[in-house]
């Protein structure tokens, strides 16, 4: 499965002072997004840190487009575009419930090992599983 959706709705700690979410709280309505990716692959972000392995964002890139307000009901679609020895790429968007395009956003995220503190190659399960994506075949 290259793509996922998820959705979101918009809580007022999230807003500014005029309802409208603040620009800093996309990035973790995008996290959502990439950890129920990779849920939906049947990886748990979880289950990676046990394993002493992080997925650090190295590069990002956000384009606001319209304004998400309080009580919206947003649903973040992730993309997965590509791996490459040690790194992920994703392009994220959001839509209203209406169905427009509000933001969108490219990650670059890096394998890193916890205790050296150096980017390695995924896991051969990880492998496996986004070789079947890349592919187009069911990961599980």
């Amino acid at each position: 499965m290259r793509e996922h959706s998820i959705d979101v709705r918009v809580r007022y700690s999230e807003t500014d002072q005029m309802g409208v979410v603040y620009h800093g709280n996309y990035i973790p309505y995008f996290e959502i997004g990439r950890v129920e990716w990779l849920r939906a692959q049947g990886v748990s972000y979880k289950s990676l840190e046990d394993d002493g392995i992080a997925l650090p964002i190295v590069s990002m890139t956000l384009n606001y487009k319209k304004p998400a307000r309080y009580d919206d009901l947003l649903t973040i679609k992730t993309k997965f575009k590509s791996q490459t020895s040690v790194k992920l790429e994703f392009d994220c968007e959001i839509y209203s419930q209406a169905g427009e395009l509000l933001t969108t956003a490219y990650f670059l995220l890096v394998f890193v090992d916890v205790k050296a503190g150096r980017p390695i190659p995924p896991p051969e399960h990880i492998k496996r599983i986004l070789e079947k994506v890349t592919a187009g075949a069911s990961p599980t």
